[in-house]
C-alpha cells in the first residue's frame, strides 16, 4: 500500500470515528482521528493542519480565548530556575493532554481550558537533572476495547526526568496498575548508569501498535563513559520488554563495529535518541534521530566514524531490527546532535510519489531520504572539511553535505564582518574573531579556542519542521549564532569556573579525556551577538525547485536592548513552527515572548501576541465545541537557559464571533 493510500485509509477511519463519537454525544476521537493527535500534529510528524477557521484574512482579530495555569514553578526544587516549560498538548478523546517540566500529566477542557484531572508522579526534587524539561505526551488505545474492558482502555504514556516510563488512564489520570510495577517501568534498570539525575526522558515515546518506544536524554560532557543511548520498545498492556537496540556497538557482531575500536567503544556512551522519533506504520518502521557519542568536543577516545551516532536510524518497530540507517555527522566534535523529529511525507521523484522522510540538523541543513531504504532522494556530497590541530584527536576528513539550500551560513567569518551596534563594541568583536580558529563549518574545537558557526544550538533544533506536502515545502525556525569553544586543561577547570570571566560559559569535565570544555556564546559587551542579524530566522524551502522561497527574521530584541535601540533583528529561539490550510504559519520559540503568525506563501508577519512568559514550546490547533471553534494553543513558561521570562501558562487564542466568516483570500 502506498503512503497515499494509507492517508486516505486513516482519514477515512478519522471521519467515521469522528462521527461516532458525535452520535455517542460525547467527543471520542482517537489520537488518528484527533486534529492534534500527536506531538507532531498527526502520526507522521508534520505539524501541519487541515484547519483553515483562522486564515490569513481574519487572523488579525485573533484573541486570548482562555488561560491555563498548572501552578507548577520548581517549587522545592534544588534547580527551579532551571525548569523549563517546552510542551505540546495533543487532543484525542475529548481532553487535551500535556505535562510540565516536572512530569505532572494534565487533562484540560480544550473549549474552556479547565481541568478535568491531574496526576503528579512526584518526581525527586532533591535531585540535580541534566535537563528540568518534559516536551509532551503520547496516547494510546486499545486496538480491540470491549464492553466492560475497564480502566486504562485508553493510555497516556510518557518518560520522566528521573527515568521511569509511565502509563496513565487517559479518562481518570490514574496510574495503569497492570502496566509494570503499578503503572510504572524504571528506564534505568539492566543499563550502565554512571550518574543517575544525567539519564532521563524529555520527549514523548513513539508508538506503534502495542510497542511503545523509547530513548533518552544523558547529560553532556561529564565524562566519555557517560550511559549509553539504548533504544527500547515496551509492552504497551504490560510494560514488558520487547526489544532493545544499542547505537554504539557492543560486540563484534554489531553492525557498526567495523568502524569503531571496540576496546574504546566499550568505553563511551551516549550516541542517544533524546528528540521526538517517528513512526511509519505501513512499514513497521520507526525512524529515530541519534546524538553525539561522548563526550561532545573531543573524540580522541572514540576514534572513528562513531557510526549510528549523530545518525538517522530506520528500526524494525516490532523488532528494533536495523533496516538502514545514514550517518549525518561523522565523528562530532560540535554537539551537533540530530535533535529535529523525522519528518513523513510522500515526495514526487519523476512524476511518481516516494515514500519520504525528511530531516532537519542543527548544521542547517536538510537532507531526505526514501524511507523504505535509505537512499537519498536530493544528493549527498561527501566534502573536505578543516583538520583537527589536537594532541590525540583524530577529526574525520570528510563530512556529508545535502544539495538541498543550507539554512545558515557556512562560510569563515572574517573578523572584518564583525557586528556591533557601536563602533567600540564592533571593535571587541573584531578582537575575538580574529583570536579565534575560524576555517567554516566543521572546524574542530581547540585549545585556543574555535568559532562553532553555526553553534551548537542549531540551525534546527528540537523544534523541528512544517512538511507542506501539498506545495512540498519544509517551513522552520532556524538558529543563526555563534558559539565559542574551547579545550582547557582538567587542572584549569574549576579555576576558570570561579573566575567570574566566563559569567555565560558552560563547562564540562569531560572526565576520561585530557581536556574538559568550556563553550559560550560569542557575544559583544552589549551582549548582542559579534555576527551580523538576524540571529533567527523563519525559513521556507520549495523541495520541488531547491531553493528557499523566503527567509525572514523571527523576533525582536525586546526585552534585552533599551527601548530606542528595539530591532527585529530576529532573535535565538526553542520550539518549532506549524503551519495550517489557512495559509497561517504560527510559532513561538524567539527569545521576546510573542506568539506569532506568517503567511504562508510570502513569510509576511500578519499578526503577533505578546505570551505572559517565554513561549519556547511549539504551538498546536484543533476544533471543539459544539461550532467546532478553532483553536491555536501555546505553553508560556519561559526557558531557564535562554533566560525568557518564567511562567506557567498554557494560552489558547480563538476568533471572536463573526471573524471566522472572513476568508483567506480577504487579505489580497
Amino acid at each position: 500500500m502506498s503512503h497515499s493510500a494509507y492517508s486516505a485509509r486513516a482519514a477515512a477511519v478519522s471521519l467515521a470515528a469522528l462521527a461516532l463519537g458525535a452520535a455517542a454525544g460525547a467527543p471520542a476521537q482517537s489520537p488518528e482521528a484527533s486534529d492534534w493527535g500527536y506531538y507532531g500534529g498527526d502520526m507522521f510528524g508534520q505539524r501541519f493542519s487541515s484547519l483553515d477557521q483562522i486564515n490569513r484574512g481574519n487572523v488579525k482579530h485573533l484573541g486570548v480565548a482562555w488561560i491555563y495555569r498548572t501552578g507548577e514553578l520548581g517549587a522545592g526544587s534544588a534547580q527551579a530556575r532551571r525548569l523549563t516549560f517546552e510542551a505540546t498538548p495533543v487532543l484525542a478523546f475529548g481532553r487535551l493532554y500535556l505535562e510540565t517540566g516536572t512530569n505532572i500529566v494534565i487533562a484540560l477542557d480544550p473549549v474552556t481550558g479547565r481541568e478535568l484531572w491531574r496526576f503528579d508522579p512526584r518526581v525527586d526534587r532533591t535531585r540535580r537533572y541534566a535537563e528540568y524539561t518534559a516536551r509532551g505526551v503520547s496516547v494510546w488505545v486499545s486496538s480491540d476495547p470491549h464492553p466492560g474492558a475497564g480502566p486504562c482502555v485508553r493510555r497516556i504514556f510518557t518518560g520522566t526526568v528521573d527515568a521511569r516510563l509511565l502509563a496513565i488512564d487517559a479518562d481518570t489520570g490514574s496510574p495503569c496498575a497492570d502496566f509494570g510495577s503499578g503503572g510504572q517501568v524504571d528506564l534505568t534498570r539492566g543499563l550502565r548508569i554512571r550518574d543517575r539525575p544525567a539519564y532521563l526522558v524529555t520527549s514523548p515515546p513513539a508508538i506503534y501498535a502495542n510497542v511503545v518506544i523509547v530513548g533518552s536524554s544523558i547529560g553532556d560532557n561529564r565524562a566519555a563513559d557517560v550511559e549509553r543511548g539504548v533504544i527500547r520498545g515496551y509492552d504497551a498492556l504490560t510494560g514488558a520488554l520487547r526489544w532493545s537496540f544499542d547505537p554504539l556497538p557492543d560486540s563484534q557482531a554489531h553492525p557498526a563495529a567495523a568502524e569503531w575500536n571496540l576496546a574504546q567503544a566499550a568505553g563511551t556512551g551516549a550516541g542517544n535518541a533524546w528528540g521526538v522519533m517517528s513512526v511509519d506504520e505501513e512499514h513497521a518502521l520507526v525512524l529515530v534521530p541519534t546524538g553525539s557519542a561522548s563526550p561532545d568536543f573531543y573524540g580522541g577516545t572514540r576514534s572513528g566514524s562513531n557510526r549510528f551516532a549523530d545518525s538517522l536510524l530506520a528500526l524494525d518497530a516490532r523488532t528494533g531490527r536495523l533496516v538502514w540507517h545514514q550517518q549525518l555527522v561523522h565523528h562530532d566534535l560540535w554537539d551537533y546532535d540530530l535533535a529535529a523529529q523525522p519528518v513523513l511525507g510522500d515526495l514526487g521523484v519523476q512524476g511518481v510519489p516516494v515514500p519520504a522522510v525528511i530531516e532537519a540538523t542543527k548544521t542547517g541543513m536538510l537532507y531526505v531520504f526514501d524511507r523504505t531504504n535509505g537512499a537519498p532522494l536530493f544528493p549527498v556530497t561527501e566534502r573536505p572539511v578543516p583538520r583537527s590541530f589536537v594532541p590525540g584527536e583524530q577529526a574525520w576528513p570528510t563530512q556529508p553535505f545535502s544539495a538541498l539550500p543550507a539554512l545558515v551560513p557556512q562560510r569563515r567569518v572574517d573578523p572584518a564582518d564583525a557586528w556591533g551596534i557601536t563602533f567600540w563594541d564592533r571593535g571587541k568583536c573584531r578582537e575575538k574573531l580574529a583570536a579565534l580558529r575560524n576555517e567554516g563549518i566543521f572546524t574542530p574545537p581547540d585549545t585556543h579556542g574555535t568559532l562553532e558557526f553555526p553553534g551548537y544550538a542549531g540551525g534546527v533544533n528540537w523544534g523541528g519542521v512544517v512538511f507542506d506536502e501539498q506545495r512540498g515545502r519544509v517551513i522552520a525556525a532556524v538558529n543563526d549564532l555563534p558559539m565559542q569553544v574551547t579545550l582547557i586543561p582538567p587542572a584549569d577547570l574549576e579555576t576558570q569556573q570561579l573566575s567570574g570571566l566566563y559569567p555565560r560559559a558552560e563547562f564540562g569535565r569531560q572526565a576520561g579525556t585530557p581536556y574538559a570544555v568550556r563553550r559560550e556564546p560569542l557575544l559583544s559587551p552589549w551582549g548582542l551577538p559579534c555576527t551580523a542579524p538576524p540571529w533567527g530566522t523563519l525559513a521556507s524551502v520549495d523541495l520541488n525547485t531547491r531553493r528557499i522561497v523566503w527567509q525572514v527574521p523571527l523576533g525582536s530584541t525586546e526585552d534585552f536592548t533599551p527601548w530606542p535601540l528595539v530591532r527585529d533583528f530576529g532573535m535565538p529561539g526553542m520550539g518549532g513552527p506549524i503551519a495550517t490550510a489557512g495559509d497561517l504559519v504560527f510559532v513561538g520559540a524567539a527569545m521576546d515572548s510573542y506568539l506569532r503568525a506568517f503567511d504562508i506563501e510570502t513569510g509576511r508577519e500578519l499578526w503577533k501576541y505578546k505570551l505572559p512568559a517565554g513561549g519556547q514550546a511549539t504551538p498546536m490547533t484543533y476544533r471543539a465545541g459544539k461550532n467546532e471553534q478553532q483553536y491555536v494553543v501555546i505553553s508560556a513558561g519561559g526557558h531557564g537557559v535562554l533566560g525568557t521570562p518564567r511562567g506557567d501558562y498554557v494560552v489558547a487564542f480563538a476568533l471572536p464571533p463573526g471573524a471566522a466568516t472572513v476568508r483567506a483570500g480577504a487579505a489580497h
